[in-house]
């Protein structure tokens, strides 16, 4: 106790530190009222009920192999391996700002060799020689900041906000890219489904030429009739180059997206009935959004952290209580070096106030408070974008089931009228101009209707993606070996 006499400010610097810091600024509240929420969407069929997710959800589409390429989209994917590097980058900040808050110890080891003039006398003669001293130094300095007002502990909470915030931009990640994979699967298969009518279609009209050849030679069909034909058949083998183009660079991105080299195969086959009804979706309740969307989180947690960024400005007015001390041993010899009378300690305690500054740290104060101004800006306009993207994807599946329905009363009067058309073309009851327009009206009603299912389940994709969920959890970010 009497080495603790006369030293008030030691003792206020270790109580302090032993009974921890006052974290100044405000604390983080959620934003309120910022953006009115209604109890429920307005384009939802079904409402009130909770939406469940699966850890796969396009299951749903009865397509082993489309699992095995989302599999692989999210065990191999660029850009998502991208994010867990910065996840692993945030952590190490993160542990960097929380090792600020602990004492600095290092060690100080010092070999010192000085020559000096050294004047000597002996034999009635004074003489000046050069003589080598050795001083050796071993000590350990301490430097510790008492965090009284919270900075450093605002400054640890920023950084894990920013943790969590790359931790969400991750699935943010995931969600897009499983997206853009799921489109492009399914932007194959209607390519794929469309190359199919495209060749139907031109083995029909090369029926149809031998059909005019042989009328024609006949004297039963005019030359108009002949170089119709030819015309027709011409144009629709003229697209198929273009659709084999479509469907090679949509495979080069689906093998990019799954981290492979791009490469590109044969159109596959599809059944008729390829097409089944998908089931419904609760669209659950808007506040939902607010927890499950993990763009939302992003900016929510970006939020956090400028709010620990104020408190850290804040605090950063207040003085800084530093504890400074070193213990060691200094000798000019070696061998005796750790002994008591080689002991040298030194402690000394400081507090830095800042007097005159120019208002630099309180316009830093105010620059942090303007920066929580836009994020909670940013946060409402996320939210705002998220209800839209809802209510947009509940509404075009209303409105495209719909138009499916129409497409396909569309497609059955085109092939009826075709083989009308066909049928009396062949007794010679009308032009064939007429067999011409009924077989277009059925490829475009064929070609509609493929266009449609495709952009059946290109909504389902961007329902589930504005719904949000963990249904493409790209799993934790192990730390590293």
């Amino acid at each position: 106790m009497k080495w603790f006499a006369g030293r008030p400010g030691l003792i206020l610097a270790v109580v302090l530190a032993l009974t921890g810091c006052l974290n100044l600024g405000p604390e983080y509240h959620r934003p309120e009222n910022v953006v009115p929420v209604p109890e429920v969407f307005e384009e939802a069929v079904v409402t009130g009920d909770q939406v469940t997710y699966d850890d796969k959800w396009w299951s749903i589409f009865n397509d082993p192999a489309l699992n095995d390429y989302m599999d692989a989209v999210l065990a191999h994917n660029w850009d998502i391996e991208r994010t867990a590097g910065r996840i692993l980058e945030l952590r190490a900040l993160a542990g960097q700002r929380r090792a600020d808050r602990y004492p600095q110890v290092d060690i100080d080891w010092q070999n010192r060799k000085d020559v000096r003039n050294v004047e000597r006398s002996g034999d009635g003669s004074n003489r000046r020689e050069s003589e080598t001293f050795s001083t050796y130094n071993l000590s350990l300095p301490v430097f510790f900041e008492v965090d009284l007002w919270g900075r450093l502990a605002r400054a640890e909470d920023a950084v894990r906000a920013e943790l969590l915030g790359a931790e969400e931009n991750r699935r943010v990640v995931a969600q897009t890219v499983v997206a853009e994979a799921l489109a492009l699967y399914f932007e194959i298969e209607s390519i794929e489904r469309g190359l199919a009518i495209s060749f139907g279609l031109i083995d029909n009209f090369k029926r149809n030429l031998r059909l005019v050849r042989r009328r024609y030679e006949r004297g039963l069909a005019s030359a108009l009739d002949l170089r119709q034909a030819r015309r027709i058949l011409a144009e629709s083998e003229a697209t198929i180059p273009n659709l084999r183009r479509d469907l090679g660079t949509r495979q080069h991105r689906l093998s990019i997206l799954m981290g492979k080299y791009p490469s590109a195969g044969p159109p596959r086959q599809h059944p008729d009935n390829y097409y089944t009804r998908l089931p419904e979706v609760p669209a659950g309740l808007p506040s939902d959004l607010l927890l499950r969307r993990p763009d939302i989180r992003v900016v929510e947690a970006r939020l956090i952290s400028l709010n620990a960024r104020v408190a850290e400005a804040l605090a950063s007015r207040f003085p800084r209580i530093t504890l400074t001390g070193s213990f060691g041993y200094q000798r000019d010899h070696f061998d005796p070096l750790f002994r008591s009378d080689s002991e040298l300690w030194t402690f000394a305690n400081g507090v830095t106030q800042p007097i005159f500054d120019a208002g630099r740290l309180e316009e830093g104060q105010r620059a942090a408070e303007a920066r929580y101004r836009i994020g909670i800006a940013d946060y409402a306009q996320t939210v705002l974008t998220a209800f839209a993207e809802v209510e947009d994807a509940l509404l075009t599946r209303r409105e495209q089931l719909e138009r499916r329905k129409l497409v396909v009363t569309f497609l059955d009067e085109a092939r009826q009228t075709q083989t009308v058309a066909e049928k009396r073309y062949g007794r010679g009851l009308t032009r064939y101009l007429d067999v011409l327009d009924a077989q277009r009206a059925r490829f475009l009603a064929e070609r509609d209707l493929v266009e449609a299912d495709l952009a059946l389940y290109i909504n389902r994709i961007n329902l589930y993606v504005a719904l949000g969920g963990d249904w493409a959890d790209p799993g934790e970010v192990p730390y590293p070996d």
